[in-house]
């Protein structure tokens, strides 16, 4: 019996995902952080190089395609989850990404947004949050907090921001996760994570401008703080944060509270227990609203639940249709019923 070779692949690192392209950011944007992120989760990701596919619209984040070294499409503005949606539906295999901002998602693209959630088209989506318009040069955003002063609100913004995980929730999201920046070791583990979501995956990434909006998530990331307002959740973990975790969240009613363990009789039992597969959003929608200087800011996977995807049913009623179907070519249709030759 001659020896049997089996050809194994060769393992994938970041560097085969990595383009020749020549990175065009501002130095100190947080999109190379997020670059290198993703570059990083790729080779963990039991999937062929040419299955991993990014959609983009319009804006910084949209250069993404391009540095890339994956199949890519640089689409128009706002319209990234139509293009994503049918690359998906065409080719079910591929592991679609799409790259986005919060003008191009909320803006101009908030339509295809909320319905490609609603639909639960299986593709990830990545949004770079950094609360403005940084490609047109500094106009307030739909995440824009209010008063902000930009050049195109010189008095200070007067409408109230979108929440773009309670959007989701809202649209039936079965995935929200979010991540910052300045974590790149997080941001990795939840891309991968993502990646095995069945339906759409959206992960908001708090992503620093510094041209524009320079430390506008301060509160959330600096170093002489970020203990007390960062809450990274864990499936079936305590919420606990702070420097020593000695803080946690508890419902008082209809509403979440801060505690600290050893106070008043307090201890880790009474810690409120993190599901991320609850399909009841309404504690997710509690988490996602939290902010500082009351609370800190949640972050890793929020919601994680299972449901049929939009591709998948599209599968279903076209295989339905095959079976259910009177002609099997377009020459038995052009041929049935009452026929005329014409001379």
């Amino acid at each position: 019996m001659s020896d049997q070779i089996i050809d194994t692949p060769p393992k994938l690192t970041k560097k085969d995902f990595s383009s020749d392209q020549m990175v065009r950011w501002c130095p100190g944007c947080g999109d190379y952080a997020i670059l290198s992120a993703i570059q990083n989760a790729l080779p963990q990701i039991p999937e062929k190089k040419e299955d991993f596919v990014f959609i983009s619209g319009i804006g910084c984040a949209a250069r993404f395609p391009y540095y890339m070294n994956t199949y890519g499409f640089h689409t128009i503005h706002g319209r990234a989850p139509a293009v994503a949606t049918g690359v998906k539906l065409s080719n079910p295999k591929l592991n679609v990404w799409e790259i986005t901002g919060d003008g191009d998602a909320l803006a101009i693209g908030g339509n295809h947004f909320i319905h490609a959630i609603r639909r639960n088209v299986d593709i990830n989506i990545l949004l770079f949050n950094n609360e403005i318009y940084g490609l047109t040069k500094g106009q307030y955003s739909p995440t824009s907090r209010i008063g902000l002063i930009t050049k195109s609100t010189p008095m200070g913004g007067i409408e109230r921001p979108f929440s773009a995980g309670e959007l989701a929730l809202a649209a039936g999201g079965t995935f929200f996760a979010r991540t910052i920046d300045t974590n790149p070791k997080l941001m990795t583990q939840i891309f991968v994570d993502s990646s095995q979501h069945r339906g759409t995956a959206l992960i908001e990434i708090l992503q620093n401008c510094v041209i524009f909006n320079d430390k506008a998530h301060g509160a959330v990331t600096n170093k002489e703080n970020k203990d007390d307002f960062q809450l990274h959740l864990t499936h079936g973990e305590p919420m606990l944060f702070g420097t020593d975790r000695q803080k946690g969240l508890r419902l008082s009613g209809f509403k979440l509270e801060v505690i600290t363990i050893g106070e008043n009789g307090i201890t880790e039992d009474d810690v409120l227990v993190h599901d991320a597969h609850e399909k009841d959003s309404t504690l997710h929608n509690m988490l996602i609203r939290m902010s500082p200087p009351y609370f800190p800011m949640a972050l890793g996977i929020i919601r994680t639940v299972e449901d049929r995807t939009y591709d998948e049913l599209v599968e279903l009623q076209y295989q339905q249709s095959l079976e259910q179907a009177s002609f099997s070519t377009v020459d038995e249709l052009l041929q049935s019923g009452n026929t005329w030759e014409v001379k």
